[in-house]
């Protein structure tokens, strides 16, 4: 009797852990998906949208692998090409992150004149989905495909909710979800404010915006001197090493811990400084 209570007990520990020890292959791939899909955003966020992430993480390894040669001759020191290797290969990211942070800023600031522009619209009788997609041919350059896509998406479906729902999704932005779920308030609700709540929504944006850049403008200083002092350190340590003395002693295994324990010291200073310098982002409560 001792070994069947036993055995059950073992059964029923292994039945609880066997979803995590064997997992189905299925929600393992939508796992693997869903973790790629920030980066592939990011990337069409920086206008990228036709560059494969294979592609990408190729030249990603090609310019680490360069930048790291070109630190091994010039220092003769074997460390510092290891750290050159990473710091190369996270450069392409680091430009793409650029990138899409300033076209999402620019974007943020499009909006209010978005707003004039369906304001303009509601008032000569179009209507709400007429309005919208007539930004495809009159609205801010940068915005006009993904209104082009509504259109053609709204021709087709004839689907008011559904269109606007992949339109969200597209420009991936919470000042977008808050125009397009007014919009969506007025086509479903009716009434006849919806002007003078565009109105309002336009002074409210155009003020947001405003107050955020001069945010931006008051802690740029703390983000460029999180910069310079993490560069400063190392271009004083090439420079040094360029000498024959200097680049033995950072070549012994004393200099290789000295190096790696600066290097993590930097990357732990530079994130708390750019902690301290970031503006909270809105989060998207209409997804």
């Amino acid at each position: 009797m001792t070994w069947v209570l036993g055995a059950t007990l073992g059964g029923g520990l292994v039945l609880i852990v066997s979803p995590r020890l064997w997992p189905r292959r299925e929600k393992a791939t939508v796992r693997s998906v869903d973790r790629l899909a920030p980066v592939r955003a990011r990337l069409a966020l920086a206008g990228l949208v036709r560059v494969p992430l294979p592609v990408f993480v190729v030249v990603s390894v090609i310019v680490g692998l360069t930048v790291g040669a070109v630190a091994v001759i010039v220092t003769s020191i074997p460390v510092i090409g290891v750290l050159a290797a990473l710091v190369g290969t996270a450069v392409p990211w680091v430009l793409v992150s650029i990138r899409a942070s300033a076209r999402r800023r620019l974007r943020s600031t499009l909006w209010p004149d978005i707003v004039d522009h369906l304001v303009a619209a509601a008032r000569s009788g179009l209507a709400v989905p007429d309005a919208v997609a007539s930004l495809g041919r009159q609205g801010p350059e940068d915005l006009r495909p993904e209104f082009r896509a509504f259109a053609r998406d709204y021709a087709t479906s004839a689907s008011w909710g559904g269109s606007v729902d992949r339109l969200k999704a597209v420009l991936d932005d919470p000042v977008a979800d808050r125009v397009l779920e007014t919009l969506r308030m007025a086509r479903e609700v009716g009434g006849s404010d919806l002007t003078a709540i565009l109105r309002q929504l336009a002074v409210a944006l155009r003020d947001e915006a405003a107050t955020r850049a001069e945010l931006d403008a008051r802690q740029s200083w703390v983000r460029n001197a999180a910069k310079l002092g993490v560069a400063a350190p190392w271009l004083v340590l090439v420079l040094l090493s360029t000498r024959r003395e200097a680049a033995a002693a950072y070549a012994s295994a004393e200099g290789t811990s000295l190096i790696v324990a600066g290097a993590v010291v930097s990357v732990v200073a530079y994130r708390l400084m750019l902690a301290v310098g970031r503006l909270p982002t809105e989060r998207r409560w209409f997804r």
